[in-house]
């Protein structure tokens, strides 16, 4: 059980800032990652659909066989976290409340900013984990829709990305947040410029650190965990598939995670299922 990989699902390359993090925090653990490209951007989606999709992404990763399932996407753990954790025997791991605790730890001045995509917001998700543990806090939330676009389209440093960063943070101008979570996780994607606008004075939280931090401890606690020496007998593996297009993945994945060559899986959605239809390798 323990040499299965770890399961990551997201609409698109927003869980690969997730996937970074796992490969840094535990190189001895096998990764399986699927993005839904092909219906990415979730945010506008409503929270029901959301949830279907969020299924679908799982029952391909259950078939391939996983040990942990990571729901690397803030509006899929918004709709999805509760159910799917209730009907797996796995451990199974969304990104906010990680990412809630953390904000909650580091700021000084007890006003967090929380920035993620129309669904993350609208399902107060975020406030009410954060409120629920100390209500003294205050909260301002801000929806940022733009930001997927920018990071699927690979506009992480253009004019436009920062046109678009500069006007959606404006909001919170004269707030007097000290920290930041970033609510999405294509947004660390665009972490440079999110900094440089709100300035070195706000701390940004990125989940999907905290995130992997708590899939460490989940693995150590069920007897999951793989030491040096599991990775010398078994080397660890990196599979990565996309309802998108694979070539244009392949080139992200290098691109972001250093992989010379990646295994990238063509996925397509055919009803309420999701079939791997070719395999390859970058060139």
């Amino acid at each position: 059980m323990k040499d299965l990989p770890i399961g990551f699902i997201d609409s698109g390359y927003g869980g690969l800032t997730v996937v970074k993090q796992s490969l840094k925090q535990l190189p001895n653990e096998s990764i399986i990652y699927l993005g839904d490209n092909a219906r990415c951007p979730y945010g506008p989606r409503s929270m029901e659909e959301v949830k279907d999709f969020i299924w679908q992404l799982t029952r391909f990763l259950l078939k391939k066989g996983i040990k942990m399932l990571v729901i690397a996407c803030n509006t899929g753990t918004a709709a999805a976290l509760e159910e799917i954790r209730q009907t797996l025997d796995i451990p199974v791991v969304g990104v906010i409340h990680p990412g809630s605790r953390a904000a909650i730890e580091r700021t000084e001045n007890n006003h967090i900013g929380v920035i993620g995509t129309q669904g993350t917001i609208a399902s107060n998700l975020y406030e009410r984990v954060m409120k629920d543990k100390a209500d003294y806090l205050q909260v301002t939330s801000v929806a940022c829709p733009s930001f997927v676009q920018l990071v699927e389209n690979h506009q992480l440093n253009s004019p436009l990305a920062w046109q678009q960063v500069r006007e959606s943070l404006s909001a919170f101008d004269q707030t007097g947040i000290d920290t930041l979570v970033m609510g999405c996780t294509h947004y660390p994607h665009l972490k440079p410029l999110i900094q440089a606008v709100m300035g070195q004075g706000v701390t940004l939280i990125d989940s999907g650190v905290e995130t992997l931090n708590e899939v460490s401890m989940l693995l150590d606690y069920f007897g999951l965990s793989r030491s040096a020496k599991d990775a010398q007998i078994q080397p660890p593996s990196q599979h990565f598939y996309t309802t998108g297009d694979a070539k244009q993945f392949a080139q992200f994945v290098t691109a972001w995670l250093e992989q010379a060559e990646p295994s990238i899986g063509q996925c397509q959605i055919e009803g309420d299922e999701i079939l791997e239809v070719s395999h390859r390798n970058a060139e």
